[in-house]
This record gives structure tokens, sequence and C-alpha cells, in this order.
């Protein structure tokens, strides 16, 4: 791999981490947009038992290859640089500027869906359908209400492998699903709390999801191309309702309740007009949120400058490199 494509590998790597910091926003929907879904798919798939038995016959070098090493390596590194710088700032904005940020999102995948699109061969009634029921599914997900997830430990395997699923998917993101399972704040905690059990059976479902639906995607890539391309994008289109920048919080929940510095945050929140946006409802006034400005000037100037990066990004796909 020359530097010039390992740098913009590592650089692609940087925003799928960038987008995985933010709730709702998937990383595989970085992936699929900049041209490297696919590869990414095929690499992943290529981990596993076979790869042990090369690197006990043939070597290091060998099982490198076979797994597409240097490709993960650049991808993953750029992944976490991102994760390590951004994590402060995008949570920053999150909290104290959610209009601007969402808005950028909002450009960015409204874009995507126009250039995911063009990727689909033939639309025929396939194709169609597949988006269709792509769009449902994400738009299922933003609309559907937290759960309490059970207290099995054997409920933690398979919210990670349903979590992981849902990160290499386009406009699906791993922590919006756990949020639904309601597993999402056990996990937290557990991480916080370094609960290896909870961990552990946690890490080995992500591993065996990802293994798995990796495997299952890249078939469908290679037999139903256009099928499976027609239904990210159907994915991505019913993203946009999560993503959307003005929401209202419809419910709170307490954080470090009983501690010293125990408060109210927004847990579940809906999609309001930009003009409804400023008055505040009966729980921003319980969070002590008063009128606020939809911010609709930067909102549109953020979410074209997300578009203008999406077409950068697709400038530096496999087919333009």
């Amino acid at each position: 791999m020359r530097l010039r494509e390992r740098i913009k590998l590592f650089l692609k790597g940087m925003a799928m981490g960038a987008a995985d910091v933010v709730p709702g926003v998937s990383g595989g929907t970085i992936a699929f947009i900049s041209g490297i879904y696919e590869e990414l798919l095929g690499s992943i798939r290529n981990v596993g038992p076979d790869t042990v038995k090369v690197l006990l016959k043939d070597g290091v070098k060998a099982a490198w290859i076979q797994v597409n090493g240097n490709f993960l390596a650049t991808l993953v590194a750029g992944i976490i640089t991102s994760v390590l710088l951004l994590v402060r700032p995008i949570t920053w904005l999150l909290e104290h500027q959610p209009v601007l940020i969402w808005s950028f999102f909002f450009g960015l995948i409204v874009a995507s869906v126009w250039l995911a699109g063009k990727l689909v061969k033939r639309w025929s009634i396939g194709p169609f359908i597949g988006a269709l029921i792509g769009a449902g599914a994400a738009f299922y997900v933003g609309v559907a209400q937290a759960g309490t997830g059970p207290e099995s430990l054997l409920f933690y395997f398979f919210a990670g492998a349903l979590a992981i699923c849902a990160m290499i998917l386009p406009g699906i993101s791993g922590s919006f699903i756990l949020l639904l399972l309601g597993a999402y704040g056990p996990v937290m905690t557990a991480i916080k709390g370094f609960d290896l059990v909870i961990i552990g059976l946690f890490g080995l479902g992500c591993v065996v999801g990802l293994l798995s639906f990796s495997r299952v995607l890249k078939w469908m890539f290679e037999r139903h191309h256009d099928l499976t391309v027609a239904t990210l994008t159907g994915f991505l289109l019913g993203s946009l309702y999560i993503v959307w920048p003005w929401k209202q919080v419809l419910s709170v929940r307490t954080v470090h309740p009983g501690a010293a510095d125990e408060h109210l945050v927004p847990f579940l929140t809906g999609n309001v007009w930009p003009w409804a946006y400023g008055t505040p409802g009966e729980m921003e006034l319980l969070l002590g949120i008063g009128e606020r400005s939809p911010q609709l000037l930067g909102a549109v100037l953020l979410a074209a400058l997300g578009a203008v990066l999406l077409v950068l990004l697709d400038r530096f796909g496999p087919e333009n490199a």
C-alpha cells in the first residue's frame, strides 16, 4: 500500500471514529459512502480459523496478507486516533450545540443517499422493495422506545452481537440498538466498574456477530449486489429521522442516583419542526432548558458542509484513487 493510499485510508478511519462517537450515527455509514465498505467486509470475513492454519503453515507474513492486515491496521489506527482526539469536542458539541452538529451529519447523509443510489446498476422491483424495507427498518429504530434488558448474563452476549451488526450497517448506530435493548446503561456501568464477566460476554458477542454478519453481507454483495446496495441506501434514507437536528426531550433519566452529583439528563427525544424547537416542552422545563434558537442559518450551512465533505470522500473512493 502506497503512502498516499495509506493516508487516505487513515483519514477515512478517523471519519469512521468520529461518526461512532456520535449517538445515532454509524461508522458503517462513513465506510459505505467513502468507498471502502466492501473491502472492509471482505477483510473481516478473512479473519477466522483459516487464518490460524495459514499462520501455522506459512508464517506471520502470509497470515497478514490473507486478512488484508495493512488495510485493517491503518483503518483501525485512524478510528482509534479519532476517538481519542475527538470524543471530548464532539460530546461537548452534542451537549452545547446539538442543532449544528446534527445538521452537519444530516447533510452528510442526505448527499450519501443520492451517491449510494447511483451504485445500484439497475433499479428494478427487487432493489426498490429492498430500499423501502431498509428505510422502514431504520425509521422503526428511530421511533422505537428504549427497553429494559433482562438480568441474564447471556443477554449481554446477544446484545453485543446485535450491536456490532448494527454498527457495520450504514445508517444504524450500535449504541442506539443497545439503548433500545435496555443494555446501554448496564454495559456502560460494567465498563466503568470493570466488570470482567459482563465485558467479556459482551465483547465475545461483538466478535461472533462481527465475524458472522460480515460474511453474510459480503455474500449478499457478491450474489445480490443491487438488492444489497439498495437496501443499505434505504437504511441511510431512514436514518435521516434519527439525525434530524431539531429534537424535543420526551423523557429524562437520573445520572449518579443517590450521589452528591445526582442530576437529570435527556433520555428519549422526538423530532419537531425548527419553528417549534424554540418553545420548551415539559421535560425541557424540568431540565431547566428555556427558550432556544433554531439556528436555521447555521444549520443549513453545516448541512451543506456535510454534503461537500461527502463529495470529497466519494472522490477518494477506489474508483477515483
